[in-house]
């Protein structure tokens, strides 16, 4: 029969799924986990007598708890810690300075769509004289941001195949509130195609069903370009 001095030590591994922090952090986001649990991610492994994480729990104790004094301790300070070796505390000070530095760079500062105008600015350098046809997705915030551009497509002189199924996923990955959608036409003619129309249509109502906004869809050539929008079709 074991003593208590012999019983198996518990293990990040023996943790239930929901209780290990790199699970944790994947089901339930990073914002659900401690600063222990962060580090304890970072250094994968604890000692021979504690998990990963209750090094990492050792260590912001001497830290006072704060990360702000567990950024200014020297790697010396950090490798005196028993579990923490030179390669762990090496990259425990890489995500705190990935943390200041971003800290440092402030917001991220968006373009914001205020008209066909606009998507026109973005697009027509891109596409104009372009020998193809492509189809492409600004996705925006509730402020009509842009959080990013995503070519969606990319077809021949007389058009491109569009995936309403990956346009979409990507908007609620995103978290998008709004998109507006643009393709180029080769032949210089802006004039929507009975395609376009049908599309457009498609789009809008996939969007209401998901509760995201389609604010446009432009048609971009070298010269006249063409907005749903402002032609009061959306």
């Amino acid at each position: 029969m074991e003593t208590k001095n012999e019983e198996k030590r518990l293990t990040i591994k023996d943790l239930a799924k929901d209780d290990r922090p790199r699970e944790k952090m994947l089901n339930k986001g990073a914002s659900s986990i401690s600063d222990a649990e962060l580090i304890a991610i970072l250094i994968r492994v604890g000692n021979a007598d504690e998990t990963a994480v209750e090094v990492s729990q050792r260590l912001l104790t001497q830290a006072n708890n704060s990360l702000n004094e567990l950024a200014r301790m020297s790697l010396p300070q950090l490798t005196r810690v028993k579990g923490i070796g030179r390669t762990k505390a090496l990259s425990i000070m890489a995500a705190l300075e990935l943390g200041r530095r971003r800290s440092a760079e402030g917001p991220i500062n968006r373009e914001q769509v205020f008209s066909s105008r606009t998507v026109i600015e973005i697009f027509q350098p891109m596409l104009a004289d372009l020998p193809h046809e492509e189809f492409w997705t600004l996705l925006l915030n509730k402020s009509n941001k842009i959080i990013e551009r995503v070519r969606s497509s990319q077809g021949g002189v007389g058009g491109t195949v569009v995936d309403l199924k990956l346009i979409m996923k990507a908007a609620i990955e995103k978290l998008a509130s709004a998109i507006i959608v643009v393709h180029n036409h080769p032949s210089g003619n802006s004039k929507p195609s009975d395609k376009d129309i049908a599309l457009t249509e498609k789009f809008k109502n996939a969007a209401q069903f998901l509760d995201i906004a389609l604010l446009d869809h432009v048609i971009i050539t070298d010269g006249e370009c063409y907005s749903f929008a402002d032609d009061g079709r959306i």
